[in-house]
């Protein structure tokens, strides 16, 4: 089964647009936050079951949040230590109550103008008797390593388009030293690779010529499509995006099978 996702942006409003350092603590801008402590009048708030708040401070003076359900996000300026989001917009995908909700109350909270402070790595976000806690995400959850790491293929993307694939055999890659072993999840491959800090160049891969229909097919086709030349490649924790050097193309990937 395949299943076709597009991005869809509903604006609530227009934002602002500037992003000003902070003089007591620096800036948040070009760091991504994970929560580790949210409170509301002094006590714990509990969030939505296997779900965490993540904070995104674009450099382009834009804030994406995610707290398991919708990815969402807005333009916004950090002057005199206030957060100050006129409007938001993100995908509209369907959630259980409890994580739409939470994604509700988030952005009520980012709406309403709350003050911020960073210290070191930890940043500290109140409005009323709300407070949340956030440690850059980098620190939380460190990157994996592109080497050695069993890469499984999450989703193919075409311009905007994403690709998800299921109740089929995994497709995979993994890296060690200059070749990349993997599987197509119909077919077996292995070739050459080089990498630096930022990019991968793979070379002619040599596949197994096991026969793949319908899905299975697709998969097939789309990864070893994807899985050529030089490619720009980002880790963020347990993911791995490639895109293609030349268009919007490229791979989403997860550790682990």
């Amino acid at each position: 089964m395949r299943l076709l996702g597009l991005l869809v942006v509903s604006l609530t409003a227009c934002g602002s647009e500037v992003v000003a350092v902070d003089d007591a603590g620096g800036s948040p801008v070009g760091t991504s936050y994970l929560s580790v402590k949210v409170t509301e009048d002094g006590k714990v708030k509990p969030l939505a079951p296997n779900t965490r708040i993540r904070l995104d401070f674009r450099n382009d003076s834009a804030l994406s949040f995610h707290t398991g359900c919708n990815q969402l996000g807005g333009e916004i300026s950090l002057d005199g230590g206030t957060i100050v989001m006129d409007g938001y917009g993100g995908t509209e995908m369907g959630c259980d109550p409890a994580r739409q909700a939470q994604d509700e109350w988030l952005a009520r909270f980012l709406m309403d103008r709350p003050t911020w402070k960073l210290e070191a790595d930890v940043l500290t976000i109140t409005r009323g008797g709300t407070t949340l806690v956030l440690q850059d995400r980098k620190v939380v959850e460190p990157d994996l390593p592109l080497q050695g790491t069993t890469w499984t293929v999450d989703g193919m993307m075409t311009k905007e388009v994403f690709e998800h694939f299921y109740d089929l055999p995994p497709a995979t890659i993994t890296i060690k030293g200059g070749r990349v072993i993997g599987s197509t999840g119909c077919n077996q491959f292995h070739g050459s690779v080089t990498h630096t800090a930022t990019t991968l160049t793979v070379g002619d891969l040599s596949v197994t010529d096991k026969a793949c229909t319908g899905d299975a097919a697709r998969l097939h086709d789309g990864v070893l499509a994807r899985l050529k030349g030089k490619l720009a490649y980002s880790i963020d924790y347990d993911r791995l995006e490639l895109r293609s050097s030349g268009d919007a193309t490229g791979l989403d990937l997860k550790a682990g099978k």
